[in-house]
């Protein structure tokens, strides 16, 4: 059975096309879960998933299972991130960039550097950052943000252009300090 007709036996409510669908695709969602979740909660999110994949399924439209899967999978990490908040996100990436924030003062400091660096791309709701938070924290592709925004895909590629090279110079003020000396 290909995706399509796996989905739609789900629909019919059969559990082992739940399964199937589940080993065909639960390994690439958690890689990409792994990269806006900590470790310890993707199981979780990949648990709620397959969930609302089983009450929804019945409202599936064949042709692009894995982006519809993608799609349900980001929205459940959405969902987990909003019932956590803002410092359940940062936490986790403070701590996969390899520095040591075992100091509650250093860890407090690297948040406000972020929040800084956000800072630096406008107002919330502005053009730059609305386009930073759709891209990088929702990951919908250019051509979502571009219909979402009402404007051009190459807009928002020049947008997203802008703020990579915003939050870079914000955040590269520290770095020169935590590269002194080696060990």
């Amino acid at each position: 059975m290909d995706d399509d007709e796996l989905i739609a036996a789900v629909a019919r409510r059969d559990d082992v096309a739940l399964r199937e669908l589940f080993q065909r695709h639960a390994p690439w969602l958690a890689g990409r879960l792994r990269g806006v979740l900590p470790a310890a909660e993707v199981e979780d999110v990949l648990q709620e998933t397959f969930l609302a994949v089983w009450r929804g399924a019945g409202g599936y439209r064949p042709g692009s299972a894995g982006g519809w899967l993608w799609g349900i999978a980001r929205r459940q990490a959405a969902l987990w991130l909003r019932r956590r908040g803002p410092a359940e996100l940062l936490l986790p990436a403070l701590a996969a960039d390899g520095q040591d924030h075992g100091d509650p003062a250093e860890a407090a400091l690297s948040r406000a550097e972020l929040a800084r660096a956000v800072s630096a791309l406008g107002p919330e709701g502005g053009a730059a950052r609305e386009t930073w938070r759709l891209m990088y924290v929702e990951d919908k592709p250019v051509a979502e943000v571009a219909e979402l925004m009402g404007v051009s895909a190459g807009t928002v590629k020049s947008r997203a252009h802008r703020a990579r090279r915003l939050m870079r110079a914000a955040l590269r003020h520290r770095a020169p300090a935590r590269q002194g000396g080696g060990r």
